[in-house]
């Protein structure tokens, strides 16, 4: 039931020119179960031209037009959830309730950009000349590249795509090579929804070629990453030299601060099932847990329980919660990881191991009081791993929070309004979710601070990253 997978360019689904391929691997079973068509430089110039071409087309739609091709495609990926949510859970490995679910949300990604778009307002600015008209006319800044990661095959294209369509953007996504048919069936959904030849094209291949090729390009006005912080500092670095505007949805290493006066049992239902939630390979995971004194063993306890229940296995299989890790690679730096932390004297408190059989699966992951001298305490685990620490007050919590560079997500679980005015205020992050798990809906902002990135790929102010301002001043004669 895996698909082979083509590129698409300028309306058409077409082998790479060169027919190279690139294999799919099921992570569940290590088998090769289908591929993908390796774009190289000549088929990106062919995207390129016919994302050029398509901008001039769709820049002139009209925008209630654009809003109807949007809304469709929303409709489409709704009534194909089931059979997308399917392929994504071969290629992936989440469960498939997961895949289900992000596939519907994607729909709703689609919806809020397309009524966003129609109220991409400019300004009428009062001149102090009677005879003079001051306009500030927002503009769609041109083609856009777009590369996004494994972990959400839906969600971190449909953020990009659906921003850059609904204000007259053309697009090339770069879509991953691990977990390429759920964005191509995103791709189909618009394509049969009737978005014009040229307007979204999809590639596949060696992402630092595509990246070094696509940046630099002339014709792309405009890149939006999501990936590593490593690898966005590199392409933020390149679209600078070229002058490129750059949104960049980068790492993470969320702290979760439970206070005393918090509710413990809510806290510790809520984060467990968020942290081994797609097997912790999200970029807002919470990972570490910074629990006062006089709550931290009753939290520890509840969070084991939690822990204690989860199923894992295939996605596909009943009553399965955590699927295995979408590739090989991060199962030795989980290892390393967890080793180098009991070296330190942290305490292992839930799995630690790779499962055995066939396929990536990893024991969902609890580590207790880790010095901060272990790795894990400052690099992104990137998997089904929780850190729990003690601290004495509100005031170490918050240090800790702020102590690494990173500044994407965080939360915080408190009773006290006190509690949280401070923490509004101090925890450095680009976003705080106080008492419940509140991110990542379409009408919400979605980026991070300091080196988790810039910009926002959620919320009313997303699309601004796709539009320019031009000021057009206008005397009668």
């Amino acid at each position: 039931m895996y698909p082979d997978i083509q590129l698409f360019i300028d309306g058409e689904w077409r082998d790479a020119q060169s027919g190279k391929t690139i294999d799919v691997v099921d992570p569940a079973s290590e088998e090769v179960i289908g591929r993908i068509s390796h774009a190289e430089r000549g088929d990106l110039d062919l995207a390129i031209e016919a994302a050029s071409k398509g901008f001039k087309e769709w820049r002139d739609t009209s925008v209630m037009t654009r809003y109807q091709v949007m809304r469709r495609a929303a409709q489409l990926l709704r009534e194909r959830a089931d059979k997308i949510a399917a392929v994504m859970t071969l290629e992936q490995g989440k469960p498939v309730d997961q895949a289900k679910g992000e596939v519907l949300a994607g729909a709703d990604v689609i919806d809020w950009f397309a009524e966003e778009g129609r109220r991409a307002y400019g300004q009428v600015i009062p001149s102090r000349d009677p005879s003079v008209q001051q306009l500030a006319v927002k503009q769609p800044v041109g083609p856009v590249a777009a590369f996004t990661p494994w972990n959400f095959p839906i969600n971190q294209v449909v953020r990009k795509l659906s921003a850059a369509l609904a204000v007259g953007c053309s697009i090339i996504v770069k879509a991953p090579e691990e977990t390429p048919a759920a964005p191509a069936e995103l791709i189909r959904a618009f394509a049969d929804a009737g978005v014009p030849a040229g307007v979204v094209n999809l590639v596949y291949g060696v992402p630092a070629e595509i990246s070094e090729y696509l940046i630099p390009h002339p014709a792309i006005r405009k890149i939006s990453f999501t990936g590593s912080t490593a690898i966005g500092k590199q392409l933020a670095a390149l679209a600078g030299s070229h002058m490129k505007r750059a949104t960049m949805e980068l790492g993470g290493h969320a702290p979760v601060i439970v206070c005393a006066d918090a509710d413990v049992e809510l806290a510790a239902r809520e984060m467990a099932t968020a942290k081994f939630r797609n097997c912790g390979q999200v970029c807002i995971s919470p990972t570490r847990f910074l629990v006062e004194d006089a709550v931290y063993d009753t939290f520890v306890a509840r969070f084991l329980e939690v822990v204690e229940k989860l199923k894992v296995g295939r996605g596909d299989a009943e009553g399965v919660t955590v699927g295995p890790l979408a590739n090989e690679r991060r199962i030795p730096a989980l290892e390393s990881l967890i080793q180098d932390a009991r070296e330190h004297g942290a305490k292992l408190l839930a799995g630690g191991e790779r499962l055995p059989g066939k396929g990536y699966f990893f024991a969902p992951t609890v580590l207790g009081e880790v010095p901060l001298t272990a790795r894990v305490m400052s690099e992104e685990p990137f998997g089904p791993l929780a850190l729990i620490n003690r601290v004495s007050s509100l005031d170490e919590a918050i240090e800790e929070a702020n102590r690494l560079p990173y500044g994407l997500a965080a939360y915080a679980y408190t009773r006290g309004s006190a509690n949280a005015m401070r923490l509004s205020r101090e925890v450095e992050t680009g976003m705080l979710t106080i008492n419940h798990v509140g991110l990542a809906l379409p009408e919400l902002p979605f980026g991070g601070v300091k080196d988790s990135g810039y910009g926002s790929e959620g919320g009313s102010e997303a699309i601004d990253a796709y539009l320019v301002t031009k000021l057009v001043t206008h005397k009668a004669v």
